[in-house]
């Protein structure tokens, strides 16, 4: 894939080539309800849909000449100026808007696009890897489909500021994002008085983790959370970002999931489609920088999930994709699918501990949201 910044970049398209593999090795396209699409590269009017057209003009210009753009972030650290740049991000975006197209014209339930998730990715500025904001776009297109509401889930460890910015004044879409603290993690952003302005006031909802947070924490503030917003919101489609960098051996951040919960992540997730948006779900990708450990399972086992077969957790890793890991890259891949890890989280019904640095973060997001859609920020 041409999206690639630099050599030493840990952006690496790699980890798309290695999923693709993994989910192919292990079956995973072969159900019949599966269908695979080349996605068409998003052209200015539709990336305009989101994003302002000097941005989009920058883009092309930096792409084509090399320079930088300090005003629009390119030619940064994080976004380094490159050739293509323009085409292989806007190919990124045209396939979570395709995936939007197909549900709106009935041809698809489902659809996932782990290239996509470039969540930093504001109207008018690159940030944090990411150029345009294809979830974004997808939710912009159901909207002027005729889909009343939107709900938007990130479970990246980073906080989705360009999508909750975008949408930070439209009642249609509520932005749910759990992210370790901005006060110790890019963006710097995602706290719980990040609620939305005017008609929009409680739709945009931020759960700021501790860091070393892991399975049972991200899972039982996902619970607490979560599915009492949505059924609240009453959406007629899901879109969720599934950056994977939570991971505990991501080398980025500083939570401590294991691929067991990030698979768990995915079936909530679908649960939530399955119950509250007659399963209208697209998933994307996003952040994930253990690009052999970590990445490939987790997405193929998203890609398993939206397909409705999901991967058993102790499933072997095939030879072959074993073997090419090594051949190629001279990396010892993980044999299982899974990290053995033990998935249990304390349900919110059972009480809370104020001295608990996750349950404090929960307590402050629902404080600040609850009331704002009739619920109780401690019973419901």
């Amino acid at each position: 894939m041409s999206h690639r910044f630099t050599d030493s970049h840990p952006m690496d398209p790699v980890r798309l080539d290695l999923t693709e593999r993994l989910s192919r090795n292990l079956g995973i396209f072969d159900a019949a309800n599966i269908t695979l699409t080349a996605p068409d590269i998003a052209d200015d009017d539709a990336l305009a849909a989101v994003h302002d057209r000097s941005y989009i003009a920058a883009v092309s210009s930096c792409s084509e000449t090399g320079e930088s753009s300090a005003e629009h972030g390119l030619g940064t650290d994080d976004v380094p100026v490159f050739a293509d740049m323009h085409t292989s991000a806007a190919r990124i975006a045209g396939g979570t808007l395709h995936l939007a197209q197909e549900l709106v014209a009935g041809r698809a339930l489902h659809g996932v696009n782990f290239a996509g998730g470039m969540h930093h990715a504001s109207r008018s500025r690159a940030s944090g890897f990411c150029i345009y904001n294809d979830a974004a776009l997808a939710i912009q297109h159901l909207l002027d489909s005729g889909t009343r509401r939107v709900v938007y889930i990130d479970v990246d460890a980073h906080h989705g500021d360009g999508t909750q910015g975008i949408f930070y004044a439209d009642p249609r879409v509520m932005t749910i994002s759990l992210h370790q603290s901005g006060a110790t993690i890019y963006p710097g952003t995602g706290f719980p008085n990040e609620t939305g302005q005017g008609d929009a006031l409680g739709t945009s909802v931020n759960v700021a983790l501790p860091p070393t947070t892991g399975d049972a924490g991200f899972l039982r503030a996902f619970h607490a959370v979560v599915p009492a917003l949505v059924r609240a919101f009453d959406p007629e489609v899901i879109v969720s970002q599934h950056g994977c960098d939570a991971h505990a051996d991501d080398p980025l951040t500083d939570l401590t999931m294991s691929v067991d919960g990030q698979r768990q992540l995915a079936l909530d997730i679908g649960h939530l489609a399955d119950e509250f948006s007659e399963n209208r779900w697209i998933a994307t990708g996003g952040g994930g920088y253990s690009i052999y450990q970590v990445v490939p399972r987790a997405w193929a086992h998203l890609t398993a999930v939206a397909a409705g077969t999901p991967i058993p957790l102790n499933t072997p890793i095939p030879g072959a994709w074993r073997d090419y890991i090594a051949r190629t890259f001279g990396v010892s891949a993980p044999e299982s699918m899974n990290d053995d890890a033990q998935l249990w989280w304390r349900t919110w019904e059972l009480g809370y501990d104020p001295e608990d640095a996750v349950d404090r973060a929960i307590i402050q997001t629902r404080k600040e949201i609850f009331p704002l859609h009739g619920l109780d920020p401690w019973f419901d």
